[in-house]
C-alpha cells in the first residue's frame, strides 16, 4: 500500500511509530494529485509550502514533539476556507486576485494540530450548487462529482489528500461524500466555528470533515471544535470521542428510527435496498427499530429555498450588481431570484423552521438517531439535468441531491453519510445517520458499527 491509500488514523499510527515521515505521505499525496489532475479535485496545490510544513513536522517528530493525530497529515482546504496569504477564490471569477488576509478558525486549529495543507479544493461557485462541474466523480470521470464540496470528497476518494474540509448548506458535505464513495460528517449547527469562512447562507451554513473513514471523521472534528466569538453561532461543546468507549459492535438498546414517509420516497430500488440491509446490521448487532414518521416533510424544500435564496443574494447584493456578468449562468440567475423574493417569503420560512426544529426534537425523543439514504440516487452522468421517476415525476438533479440532506440543515442535527455498497454500476451508495443536537457521540458509534459491519 502506497502511503496515499492511508486512512488518516493509519498514516497517523505510522508517523507515531516512525515508519512513515510526514515528509514521505506528503510526497506520496502530493504525486497522486499530479497523477488525478484531470479530476479537478483541486484549484491550487501548495506543494511547496506542504513540503516546507511536512520538513518541519518530521523534525518535530523526530524529537518527540508529537501534536496529535494530526501532524504531518495533508488536508485539502474547500476554497471557501481562508488561509492567510493563499488565494480564498469560491471557485469564481468573482474572487479572481484575492488573496487572504488571515487564517480562518478551523485553518488555525488544523495548523495548530500540525496539519499539512496540500492545497485548496474546487466548489460549486460560491457553493450554490450541487454538482461542481469544475470536477469529475473518483469513480466514474464520466459522472458528476457531487456538490458544492465536490473537490473536497474527489481529493479523498482519489487520495489527493489524506482528509479534507467541506461546508454544508444543504447537503454539501454529505452529497459529495456520498458519490464518491468516503464518509462526510455534518456537525450540529455552531459546533464549527465558521469565521473566516465564505457564507452561502449565514443560517444553514456547517463546516466539517470529509474522510475515509468514520474514525477519522471524528479524529478531525475533535480539532475543529470549540466556542469562537467571532461567529455568533458558535456554541462550546465537546466533540465525540473516536473511539466511544462502548463497544461500536454492540448496539444493544440502541432506537433506530426508519422512517416510513420521505426518506424512502422517489429513491432508487438499488438504493433503497442497500439501505435497508444496513439497516438490517444494525438490528443484528442489538439496535432496535423503530418506524418513525418525518415532520412536515412536505415543507422541507420551500423552508430550505426560502432560507437559503434570500441570505445568498443579500451575501452577494454588492457584487451582483457591481459584476454580475462575472458569475457562471446558473449561481447568477440563483442570485438574481433571490432579489424577486419578499421579506414576508423569508419570514414565514424562518417560521416553518422553528416549527420544524420543534417537531423533530419530539421525534428524537422517540429514538437515539434516525437512517436513512444519504442521496436518492448515485452520480448521474455530467451534464444531465433532470431525473425521471417511474410515477412520471420529474425533478432537477439538484432537486433530487438535495432533497434528502436538507432537513439537516434546516434543523441543525448532526448528520453523517457512510459508504453502504454500490450500484450495478459499481457507483458509490451513501447511508445517512441522522441525530440529536450535540450528540455526534451517537452518530458516530452507529457510524463505527456500520463500517465494521460491512467491512
Amino acid at each position: 500500500m502506497r502511503p496515499y491509500e492511508l486512512s488518516l488514523t493509519a498514516a497517523a499510527r505510522e508517523i507515531r511509530a516512525r515508519r512513515l515521515s510526514p515528509v514521505e505521505l506528503v510526497d506520496s499525496v502530493l504525486e497522486r494529485a499530479r497523477e488525478v489532475a484531470s479530476l479537478g479535485a483541486y484549484v491550487t496545490l501548495t506543494a511547496d509550502r506542504a513540503r516546507r510544513s511536512a520538513l518541519a513536522a518530521e523534525r518535530d517528530v523526530a524529537h518527540g514533539r508529537l501534536r496529535g493525530p494530526l501532524h504531518g497529515v495533508p488536508v485539502g482546504l474547500k476554497d471557501l476556507i481562508d488561509v492567510a496569504g493563499t488565494a480564498t477564490t469560491a471557485s469564481s471569477r468573482v474572487r479572481a486576485g484575492h488573496r487572504a488576509p488571515a487564517d480562518s478558525t478551523v485553518a488555525a486549529r488544523l495548523t495548530a494540530a500540525g496539519a499539512v495543507l496540500a492545497g485548496k479544493t474546487h466548489t460549486h461557485e460560491f457553493a450554490y450548487g450541487l454538482t461542481t462541474p469544475q470536477t469529475r466523480n473518483a469513480r466514474d470521470r464520466g459522472r458528476v462529482a457531487g456538490g458544492s464540496s465536490g473537490g473536497s470528497a474527489v481529493a479523498v476518494a482519489a487520495g489527493a489528500a489524506t482528509f479534507a474540509l467541506g461546508t454544508d448548506t444543504g447537503g454539501s458535505i454529505r452529497v459529495p461524500a456520498a458519490l464518491n464513495g468516503v464518509v462526510g460528517l455534518k456537525p450540529t449547527y455552531g459546533l464549527v466555528p465558521r469565521h473566516g469562512v465564505t457564507s452561502l447562507s449565514w443560517s444553514l451554513d456547517h463546516i466539517g470533515p470529509i474522510t475515509r473513514t468514520v474514525e477519522d471523521a471524528a479524529t478531525v472534528l475533535a480539532v475543529l471544535v470549540g466556542h469562537d466569538p467571532r461567529d455568533p453561532a458558535s456554541r462550546p461543546a465537546p466533540a465525540p470521542d473516536r473511539r466511544p468507549a462502548t463497544d461500536p459492535d454492540d448496539l444493544s438498546g440502541l432506537r433506530v428510527g426508519v422512517p416510513t414517509t420521505y426518506y424512502f420516497d422517489h429513491v432508487d430500488p438499488e438504493v433503497a435496498d442497500a439501505v435497508r440491509r444496513a439497516v438490517d446490521r444494525l438490528a443484528l448487532r442489538g439496535a432496535r427499530l423503530v418506524d418513525v414518521e418525518i415532520p412536515m416533510a412536505r415543507y422541507v424544500q420551500a423552508v430550505q429555498w426560502g432560507l437559503m435564496v434570500p441570505e445568498a443574494t443579500a451575501y452577494h447584493e454588492r457584487t451582483l450588481r457591481t459584476a454580475a456578468g462575472l458569475y457562471e449562468d446558473d449561481v447568477r440567475v440563483l442570485l438574481e431570484a433571490g432579489e424577486l423574493m419578499s421579506a414576508g417569503d423569508h419570514l414565514r420560512a424562518q417560521r416553518a423552521r422553528t416549527l420544524m426544529r420543534r417537531e423533530w426534537a419530539r421525534m428524537l425523543r422517540q429514538v437515539d438517531v434516525v437512517v436513512a439514504p444519504t442521496v436518492p440516487l448515485t452520480a448521474v452522468p455530467a451534464g444531465q439535468t433532470s431525473v425521471s421517476w417511474p410515477d412520471g415525476t420529474v425533478e432537477s438533479v439538484s432537486d433530487a441531491y438535495v432533497r434528502l440532506s436538507a432537513p439537516a440543515n434546516i434543523t441543525g442535527v448532526p448528520a453523517l453519510t457512510v459508504p453502504a455498497g454500490t450500484d450495478r454500476a459499481g457507483l458509490p451508495i451513501g447511508l445517512q445517520v441522522l441525530g440529536r443536537p450535540f450528540d455526534e457521540a451517537t452518530v458516530v458509534r452507529v457510524g463505527l458499527a456500520h463500517e465494521r459491519g460491512s467491512a
